[in-house]
This record gives C-alpha cells, sequence and structure tokens, in this order.
C-alpha cells in the first residue's frame, strides 16, 4: 500500500459545494493524515455524504482546492478512484451472485493481476469470516455479513486510503463492532480510513473527528479534545417522569442552553459556570413533575455534538434575522 505523500493522505483548503443556491459544502479545510481513523460526524443532510463523494472523484467541487493520496480532486479524479477503497451506505454488491462470485467480479473491476486474484480472495474470506459461506447467494446473507463483504471488496486491491459512508447504517450493535474490530485490524496495516457515521458512539472509536452541521465544518480535534475544549457548559442529568413533557419547561429556564432526551433521563446544559440543579428541581416540581434525580455528570459525546450545534445555531439565528 504506496504512502501518501508527506504523511497527508487527505488535504482539503475551503472546499466547497453548490447545487444551485443551496450550499451543501461551505468552506471545509482539513488534513487527514496517513493511518489514521478519521471520523466526519453531522446529522442526516449535513454534508458528509457530498463531502466523501468530492474525495472520491465522483462529484467535482464548485470551488475550493483538495488532495486525495496526492492527486487533484478537480484534474486527477480517475487517478484518486484508482488509488483508494469505498464503501457506500447503500448495499452495492450484487445479491443474485455468491459471495466468491461477487469477490471475482471485483477483482476484475480492480485488475488485478491473476497470480494474485486467488490469494486477495482467499485474504478477503477469512477477513471477513465468510470461508464457509464462500459458495452462499449474496442475497441470503446477514446485514452484518453483507457489511463484512463490501468491506473486503473495497479493498481487494490494497487501496492506502479507504473511504466508508455510514457503513454500519441499519447494522445491528453487534455486527458493527466486529465491522469496527476490521476497520481497527485496517487501521494498524498502515490503511487511512475515512468514515462517515451519525453514531455518536462510533465516534469515540476514532483517531480524530470532525463535526460537520450545514455543510459547514464546526470543530476539530480528537474524542478528548472535543469533550475538554469545546464543552464549556455543564451538563446536568435529570431523572423524572413525564420526562418527553418536561423539556418544554426546562428549556424556558434562564441560562439553559439545551434540553436532550437521552434514554429515560435528560440531559439539561447550562452556560458555564452556572449551578442550575436547585432551579431544575424547583421549576419540575412546581410544574408537578416527580423529580427523581439531578445531578451534574460528564458530557459525552453527543452532549458536546448537542451543544455544538446549539451554539452554532444561536450564532447563526441572529444574523438571519439581520438579512431578513
Amino acid at each position: 500500500m504506496p504512502a501518501s505523500p508527506n504523511g497527508i493522505a487527505v488535504s482539503l483548503r475551503n472546499l466547497e459545494k453548490r447545487f444551485g443556491d443551496f450550499v451543501a459544502v461551505d468552506q471545509v479545510t482539513l488534513d487527514v493524515k496517513s493511518g489514521e481513523i478519521f471520523g466526519f460526524l453531522g446529522p442526516n443532510g449535513a454534508g458528509k455524504s457530498t463531502t466523501i463523494r468530492m474525495l472520491t472523484g465522483l462529484l467535482s467541487p464548485t470551488s475550493g482546492t483538495g488532495t486525495v493520496a496526492g492527486f487533484d480532486l478537480a484534474s486527477e479524479a480517475e487517478k484518486i478512484k484508482s488509488r483508494i477503497g469505498y464503501m457506500s451506505q447503500r448495499f452495492s454488491l450484487y445479491e443474485d451472485l455468491t459471495v466468491e462470485e461477487n469477490i471475482d467480479f471485483y477483482s476484475g473491476i480492480y485488475r488485478i493481476p491473476a497470480e494474485k486474484k486467488a490469494e486477495r480472495k482467499d485474504w478477503v474470506l477469512e477477513m471477513a469470516g465468510l470461508e464457509q459461506h464462500r459458495q452462499t447467494r449474496t442475497g441470503f446473507l446477514s446485514g452484518g455479513w453483507k457489511q463484512r463483504l463490501a468491506l473486503g471488496c473495497a479493498i481487494l486491491h490494497e487501496p492506502a486510503i479507504l473511504f466508508l459512508d455510514e457503513p454500519t447504517s441499519g447494522v445491528d450493535p453487534l455486527s458493527r463492532r466486529a465491522f469496527w474490530d476490521l476497520i481497527y485490524s485496517l487501521a494498524e496495516q498502515g490503511v487511512t480510513v475515512f468514515v462517515t457515521t451519525h453514531y455518536m458512539e462510533e465516534a469515540e472509536y476514532c483517531d480524530r473527528l470532525g463535526l460537520i452541521y450545514r455543510g459547514t465544518l464546526i470543530a476539530l480535534g480528537t474524542p478528548g479534545e472535543l469533550k475538554s475544549s469545546f464543552m464549556k457548559e455543564s451538563v446536568l442529568e435529570v431523572v423524572c417522569d413525564r420526562a418527553q413533557e418536561a423539556i418544554a419547561p426546562l428549556e424556558k429556564i434562564p441560562g439553559v442552553h439545551g434540553v436532550a432526551l437521552f434514554g429515560t433521563a435528560l440531559h439539561v446544559v447550562a452556560g458555564e459556570g452556572l449551578d442550575l440543579g436547585p432551579v431544575v428541581e424547583e421549576v419540575l416540581s412546581a410544574s408537578g413533575f416527580a423529580v427523581e434525580r439531578v445531578e451534574v455528570i460528564t458530557p459525552s459525546l453527543e452532549d458536546v455534538f448537542v451543544s455544538l450545534i446549539e451554539a452554532r445555531d444561536r450564532q447563526v439565528q441572529p444574523l438571519a434575522e439581520v438579512a431578513g
């Protein structure tokens, strides 16, 4: 697997993609190091897949510059395609072919030399744990096994950079964990992995993260850096009855920046330096809610991301009102 130039696998400067008046990706600048697992996170419609499609040569940028494996996004898209692996969020293999036939087909697509085909096929079957299913029709596999096969076919040609666009969407938690074990194994071999996801627990598995929201990159760093540097507010965990109904009165408390449901509890994001615990209890009790517990907790990455998105909306709203 050839190393990326200067130790940088992906380099973007002010990358932008417009569809008419709609800005899908807005001035994104970032670098991804060779051998890194880089997580690209954001809500649905944030611009993750559009960015991936530009990085894989499937879409041309409207403006800005970028390189993948040292090749220019705008002028060398075909060279990029030959040096990367790509797995889309939708299963892309042929369900009427067997596992082995799919691998053979993609070996031809990637022009793997005849003398290496058998070796690479055996490697994929072993890596994906599909040795006993080589003659199974792909359509009969479970979602988790299909994803493993799709990953194997994406790396048949031993690319240095692997792009995974929401690869575990719709897969059960155990299969998702097994899939990430495969990603770790590839990273240990020096493969750069650029993965989009909206599962917050998967963010913890990445070396570094970028959070994109409404096309804009609003945070960049390791999971630890994001928790310590970007989360200035405190987070209260509130356990009470009728948690969903309790959101409305809590959001009206001065100093509360956001309220979100986490399982059966609520996470209340309070402004920096504010001790709102007693106020929260008082407001809920006065509104007829039975309060079991209110306590300060260490924020999760999901808390961080919710806080960052809420902060971004607070910044954008006054600008929109002025423009209007």
